[in-house]
């Protein structure tokens, strides 16, 4: 799992497209086109998925669900989207959320719960992916790399500050 992270419109979609070389037989699933949370994805078809609007669902469960429930649901998704990941080595799951923790935290505690689980949900995203992008006016920093080793045993996992 690949996941892509930046603030708004800093060019995480397009470099998204460029790296991967995205094409019609690939998938794209946005929250910005107003689709629901994926939580079955055995009509998905191809290789390479990309789950973009991370933001926008987490809001939409908090809605929903106390800060407790939502990140139980969450977790259950990432359980969907990695064993969808995870049912075919030529698979590879691309899942870009917007950072919105930056800036002046918000007075409205709605807007402050948002902030708080979208940054669990990250954390939980981040600690099961095998590569973390960020991404800042269209240029990416790798800050976690997972790879085996020859034998395709362990994992090193190598972080660049």
């Amino acid at each position: 799992m690949h996941f892509i992270t930046g603030g708004a419109f800093n060019g995480k979609k397009a470099w998204v497209k460029k790296t991967y070389q995205f094409t019609q037989k690939d998938h794209w699933i946005s929250a910005y086109a107003n689709i629901s949370l994926p939580l079955d994805l055995s009509n998905v078809r191809g290789d390479l998925l990309v789950i973009e609007g991370l933001e926008i669902w987490i809001k939409q469960l908090i809605k929903l669900y106390d800060s407790n429930c939502s990140l139980e649901k969450w977790r259950e998704c990432l359980d969907v989207w990695d064993t969808w990941e995870k049912a075919d080595t030529c698979r590879q799951l691309v899942v870009i959320g917007t950072d919105i923790s930056k800036g002046i935290v918000p007075i409205e505690k709605e807007q402050r719960l948002w902030r708080d689980v979208t940054g669990w949900v990250y954390q939980d995203l981040a600690a099961r992916s095998t590569q973390v992008e960020w991404i800042w006016y269209g240029l990416n920093q790798t800050i976690k790399t997972e790879r085996r080793d020859e034998n395709n045993e362990e994992y090193y996992t190598s972080e660049i500050l």
